[in-house]
């Protein structure tokens, strides 16, 4: 299903004073030779923040989308393909933040920057998160036409058919994750970068479970075989380390780069098979060394309480009129915005929808929605307006 990239790289400002200059557009890096490039920046999140408590806080203010819900599928991969890889790592982050506690408790594993880590090793060695070439933009298994292999995959994660809804009803369902929204398999859906990267999340979370509640595993090794079952379908035990070798594990180790030597925020990637230094961490217990003992858990994740009501007869937020207040209702206020031909708000789900108090309903009130379902405010509506606003 995966397709082996070994780094085509190019000429897009990949350098630092350590890395070389790639100027032809299909140069090729041999991995024997170089094991990253791409060019060292600051972090785009405010560095003052906790990350390990608050997330870096979507500082690049994405939202459920990327790109329009009635855009074209040429006009959707366009804006996916300019991404930088800096971009495409805080959107990666963007939604693991948003689902912490649950993948958290799900991998057993409470440090966040290893989690950031682990998908920019997984994002690696599917897309090499190749600036404004693959990365957010990067499509496998189509030949077939669309939708009918199961195989077909897009993004940095290279998410798959089957990880959606609605696809067809002969693939294998992955209806085991309820706590995250599944969308239904639409060209709009299945080509937005951060659609994908939250199916993504949840295919990873879908294995997980299997492994835990089938497949009785323990520590690491739920997420290593889920890992396995991303890129093969199946999350059982192997009877030997080969079926890893190039998958899971050269997942972990790619992951250990970005951790350890300071690039989870810049826009220097690395690629599969990469040689020279990433050979340190191609170890046999790069798993328990590095990712640690915790042990993954499918204990019940509690839904964050809804503040009490704050618009007449509704709450602030709920936009959809549906009792509750999550993402949902801000992809709904975005699509009204975008497309009120097809979306409309009813009366009351407009009062509720004005979760800035502005008195307007604007993509403003669906941020405000995302702020408080990362923690980033406590309270509906946010009522706290830019120094001069």
């Amino acid at each position: 299903m995966k397709a082996k990239l070994l780094g085509i790289l190019a000429a897009a400002a990949l350098c630092t004073a350590a890395v070389p200059v790639y100027t032809p557009a299909d140069t090729y890096v041999y991995a024997d030779e170089w094991y990253f490039a791409g060019e060292t920046c600051e972090p785009l999140h405010d560095t003052s923040r906790d990350v390990q408590k608050e997330g870096v806080g979507n500082p690049l203010n994405f939202g459920e989308r990327n790109t329009p819900a009635d855009a074209s599928t040429a006009e959707i991969r366009a804006i996916n393909h300019k991404m930088t890889v800096q971009e495409v790592k805080y959107a990666l982050y963007k939604e693991i933040d948003e689902h912490w506690e649950l993948i958290s408790t799900r991998i057993g594993q409470t440090d966040r920057e290893k989690v950031y880590a682990l998908f920019l090793g997984l994002g690696s060695r599917e897309s090499t998160l190749g600036e404004g070439k693959i990365g957010s933009d990067h499509e496998t298994a189509y030949e077939d036409g669309w939708g009918v292999n199961s195989a077909h995959a897009y993004g940095t994660l290279q998410t798959a058919v089957t990880a959606f809804a609605d696809c067809d009803p002969t693939f294998m369902p992955e209806d085991n994750v309820p706590e995250m929204f599944q969308y239904s398999f639409t060209e709009s859906n299945f080509y937005d970068c951060i659609i994908s990267n939250h199916m993504g999340i949840r295919k990873i979370l879908h294995f997980v479970e299997i492994c835990i509640n089938e497949e009785h595993m323990h520590g690491y090794q739920v997420i290593r075989n889920s890992l396995k079952g991303f890129n093969t379908g199946w999350c059982y035990m192997a009877e030997d380390d080969g079926a890893y070798k190039t998958y899971a594990d050269e997942i972990c180790s790619m992951a250990q780069f970005y951790y350890n030597e300071g690039h989870l925020y810049d826009n220097v990637f690395t690629w599969t098979s990469a040689g020279g230094e990433m050979e340190k961490y191609r170890t046999a217990d790069r798993w328990s060394s590095w990712w640690g003992d915790g042990e993954p858990s499918m204990a019940p994740i509690e839904d964050k309480p809804t503040e009490p009501p704050t618009t007449g007869s509704g709450l602030c937020g709920d936009a959809n009129c549906d009792d509750e207040v999550n993402m949902a209702d801000a992809v709904f206020i975005m699509q009204c915005i975008s497309n009120p031909d097809k979306y409309q708000l009813t009366e009351n789900g407009e009062q509720n929808a004005d979760a800035d108090a502005s008195g307007d309903i604007t993509n403003k009130d669906a941020l405000a929605i995302q702020k408080y379902k990362l923690n980033i405010i406590t309270l509906l509506p946010d009522t706290n307006k830019p120094s001069g606003g």
